[in-house]
């Protein structure tokens, strides 16, 4: 029996040994520190039917499944798996805003179609697979999220989602100690765009932003024929879709215009201007799709932020503007854009490094330092190795242990509104119970 006759009767897939729910296939997949074969035995006597294992030492019966490598077993399972699949694919990547975008789009398209999408951010090489068989036969559409940190890895996700539509949220500047520079990312991002023209179908894309036109362009779209652009450009009139900001304090408003059709308004549960052109493409999205006005009202307002992303929690003491999942100079700066803007009293920041910048990394974190001093923030408290050593005169701390450590500087904050933005391995989320 292959694989895949074997998942057609195992439909549920397991990666974790101590989560088995019963009748399950697990895939012993392989780590940095550990592999995952040691614990196949395990999976079956806590209730997998199957084993899938790459190590013939581990065989002991016909509930093993030797393969020569698990991690392409399991793609190779979950492309055939989207093969025989009728479900739409819009596949989603970029360097900001992809996974609150997935999230918006799947709140609109949820309105009228069955709507499977990416599940936090399981968009790499295992959670792609992944998600791609939890797909059903009733489900109508499915939104992959794709990450990627190394040149070629859209491509190689692309090529096991085969999406039919895609949509490339923004580029910036993140993780460029894989992808070396700038034109790295953009290379790497627009592998997306690449596969959407070679397969004929077609894109998604914020006419305003002149590096995704280029980089459509450049992959053979003409922006006029299998291109539904989208602008925030008041301007740009022209545009199918249209939006602009009427609001942004706390929380993101818009006026929206699809075709000739009159205005509609969305308030949403958003911080910072910075997510227009992410509510901006579920519209865009919702529209091609079918879904009417007021049921994409409805499901962008009704959408509310949640993992520490572009969140308002409001305590006993402060107000926090919490985007502590991830950072990198693009995001960064739109955050202190925003939030600079903002007409509140006792704004605070505490900004965490940006990882993964490689040689650029001193440089970009002494530019946001420098945009810092553009405002007249009430405080500024900044946390990690990369923001201490730049040239300052704020208060800073080598790790989140050492802010803690000097917990009287986060106690004697009160009635403030504090942006709390960092990149996730610097665990800024830890300060939210002492604010």
């Amino acid at each position: 029996m292959n694989l895949y006759s074997l998942f057609q009767q195992h439909p549920l897939i397991c990666t974790d040994s101590r989560n088995c729910p019963e009748g399950s296939l697990f895939f012993a997949l392989r780590g940095e520190n550990f592999n995952a074969n040691d614990f196949a035995k395990k999976a079956l006597d806590n209730g997998c039917a199957f084993a899938v294992v790459d190590d013939p030492e581990y065989v002991l019966d016909e509930r093993y499944i030797l393969v020569d490598n698990v991690l392409t077993a399991l793609q190779q399972l979950a492309k055939q798996h989207r093969q025989h699949l009728k479900t739409k694919v819009i596949g989603i990547t970029g360097t900001n805003g992809k996974t609150t975008t997935k999230e918006l789009i799947a709140a609109v398209l949820s309105g009228k179609y069955n709507t499977l999408f990416t599940q936090g951010n399981l968009n790499n090489h295992i959670g792609v697979p992944l998600t791609l068989l939890k797909i059903k036969p009733e489900h109508e559409i499915a939104i992959i999220e794709m990450g990627a940190n190394h040149p070629g890895e859209i491509k190689t996700l692309a090529e096991i989602a085969c999406p039919d539509y895609g949509i490339i949220t923004n580029v910036g500047k993140a993780h460029l100690e894989g992808f070396g520079s700038f034109e790295g990312v953009k290379k790497t991002k627009a592998e997306l765009y690449d596969y959407i023209f070679g397969q004929g179908t077609s894109i998604f894309i914020n006419s305003d932003n002149k590096h995704l036109v280029e980089m459509a362009t450049k992959a053979g779209f003409d922006m006029k024929n299998r291109v539904n652009a989208y602008s925030l450009d008041p301007e740009n009139t022209l545009c199918p879709v249209h939006g602009s900001v009427s609001a942004g304090a706390p929380f993101l408003n818009m006026k929206c215009t699809l075709g000739n059709s009159s205005e509609f308004d969305i308030h949403t549960k958003l911080i910072g201007s910075y997510n227009a052109e992410n509510v901006l493409a579920a519209v865009a999205i919702g529209d091609f799709f079918g879904v009417d006005t007021e049921t994409i009202k409805k499901g962008l307002e009704n959408y509310t932020p949640q993992n520490n992303r572009s969140q308002l929690a409001v305590t006993a003491k402060n107000k926090l503007v919490v985007d502590a999942y991830n950072a990198n100079p693009t995001s960064m700066r739109a955050a202190l854009l925003n939030f600079g803007e903002m007409e509140v009293e006792n704004k605070v920041l505490i900004l965490g490094d940006m990882l993964e910048l490689g040689d650029q990394s001193d440089e970009e974190h002494q530019n946001i330092v420098e945009l810092i001093r553009q405002f007249t923030f009430d405080k500024v408290i900044l946390v990690g190795p990369q923001f201490k050593k730049t040239d300052h005169n704020f208060d800073a701390y080598e790790s989140i242990d050492d802010l803690k450590n000097n917990i009287a500087t986060l106690q004697e904050l009160e009635n403030c509104y504090v942006l709390i933005k960092g990149s996730r391995g610097i665990q800024l989320e830890q300060l939210l119970s002492a604010l």
